[in-house]
């Protein structure tokens, strides 16, 4: 793919030939993908980013907004709390998502609002009494 056009002959009888030179020699045979859709099947509408969507997903990369970034991690911890070794374990762990909470409040919403507001010593009691009791369970 490297030969330069030779002068006086169009680029696209240039290029026509290259592809089909390549056919000829089976360049394009058993290519990975090869019969398979471009995109999958499971869009019921064309959306033009698909392919970068998929790749975000392929890649393990969300791209949410600081503020829903932080409600998701809020969720995930406290469904983690269960496994966390030791009730001081669980009380830092509170602290440290009220830390980021709190310096989310007082930020201006970069995009939705955040829906969240720090834990209170009571509901902090109540998850730890939770955990107590799952752990006694367990």
């Amino acid at each position: 793919m490297t030969e330069r056009k030779p002068p006086g002959v169009s680029f696209e009888s240039f290029v026509d030939k290259q592809i089909r030179d390549a056919e000829r020699r089976g360049d394009f045979s058993a290519l990975p993908g090869e019969g398979k859709p471009l995109a999958p099947s499971s869009h019921s509408s064309y959306d033009e980013n698909w392919w970068i969507k998929e790749k975000l997903a392929r890649e393990g990369i969300s791209v949410l907004p600081p503020s829903l970034a932080l409600r998701k991690e809020a969720e995930d911890t406290l469904a983690a709390l269960p496994k966390v070794p030791s009730e001081r374990a669980v009380r830092q762990t509170l602290a440290e998502l009220n830390d980021k909470i709190r310096d989310m409040m007082f930020k201006p919403p970069p995009g939705p609002p955040l829906g969240l507001k720090p834990y209170t010593a009571d509901e902090i009691e109540e998850i730890v009494r939770e955990w107590r009791e799952g752990r006694g369970s367990a």
